[in-house]
């Protein structure tokens, strides 16, 4: 596996160097998006070429196992793809003086901390400042319910469980199969999450072309999800008010109770750390999701527990990041 790899001499930055480098910039300055406002993001391509895959392969004339099949052979043709191109990409870093360039550039733009700490932080400020209709819409930026339905705790909700459960799949996640497999692993897991993100979809049209993409998606975020919530839980000992045992517990407790296999882990450990009560009965545009709460605490989050979220977001990801610094150097002083 790429951590037990030793450094390669010829590199002119070794791939842990990027990656600490790539999560301190991206903190620092976002994932460049003026440059793609010229160039398509990396995962704008991969959709297109998932939107090609559906297009041509998911035809409503066709039998479910036939959609499942087809499905399935989206799957492993995208992942061979993104495979092939994160070695190509992880080739010209240990071979050429500047293919580390190139690698750095792409693991920022895959990198998702600075851009959803901020788009957190403008559902926090549109309630501040404007109200729970200026909340609503920044809200229903980065959640699939129907933000019409939600009052000001329910948007309150909403933007803190974004923020947990994309923590896991937006910084955990990648960070963990870059750690282990190097650029092409990182490729890989942002293919399948968008691949489910797209047709991962449990309706009349994905339900059968989807399944490979939504299952694999699942087992990719197994190991990812509960590091994500035990990240969450170490760095409530460091947040203000934060609750580490309550974390703890609440997770261990609840994350079972959410629908997914993996999202209730770090949902459940931000419920905990921050004295709430999350998850709940939620709104979608074409069905309600009777779901059982997941922590002790109260339901009435405010604008504040968004604050206070976002600390402890800060906060894990520095952890997330001295957690790769401390694999780095177990693996250097192996590679010696």
């Amino acid at each position: 596996m790429f951590i037990f790899g030793a450094a390669n001499a010829n590199a002119a930055f070794d791939p842990f160097i990027l990656l600490i480098l790539a999560l301190v910039l991206d903190a620092a300055l976002g994932g460049m998006g003026p440059v793609f406002k010229i160039l398509p993001h990396p995962v704008v391509l991969i959709g297109r070429v998932i939107g090609w895959f559906d297009r041509k392969l998911n035809r409503a004339h066709r039998g479910q196992m036939d959609r499942a099949l087809r499905g399935a052979l989206t799957v492993i043709s995208m992942v061979v793809l993104a495979g092939s191109v994160g070695w190509a990409v992880q080739w010209l870093t240990f071979h050429h003086d500047f293919g580390w360039a190139v690698e750095l550039f792409l693991l920022i733009a895959l990198l998702a901390q600075r851009e959803l700490y901020t788009a957190v932080r403008r559902v926090y400020l549109a309630l501040n400042g404007e109200g729970v209709e200026s909340g609503r819409t920044a809200v229903s930026q980065i959640v699939g319910r129907d933000p019409s339905k939600l009052d000001e705790p329910g948007v309150c909700r909403a933007a803190i469980e974004s923020l947990a459960e994309n923590f896991s799949d937006g910084v955990v996640a990648p960070v963990f199969w870059y750690v282990l497999f190097g650029f092409p692993g990182l490729l890989v897991y942002k293919t399948v999450n968008t691949l489910d993100s797209m047709i991962g979809y449990k309706n009349d049209k994905y339900r059968a072309f989807g399944f490979t993409a939504a299952k694999l998606d699942d087992v990719l975020n197994l190991v990812p999800a509960r590091l994500a919530g035990l990240i969450f839980t170490i760095a409530a000992a460091f947040a203000p008010h934060g609750k580490p045992l309550k974390a703890f517990g609440v997770m261990w407790r609840d994350a079972s109770k959410h629908n997914s296999p993996n999202a209730g882990w770090p949902e459940a450990a931000m419920a905990g750390a921050l004295g709430l009560k999350l998850a709940g009965p939620r709104v979608y545009p074409h069905h309600t999701a009777d779901a059982p709460w997941m922590g002790g605490g109260t339901p009435n989050a405010s604008a504040q527990d968004i604050d206070r979220a976002l600390y402890l977001y800060m906060v894990a990801c520095l952890v997330n990041a001295l957690m790769v610094a401390v694999v780095a150097l177990f693996r250097f002083g192996i590679g010696t």
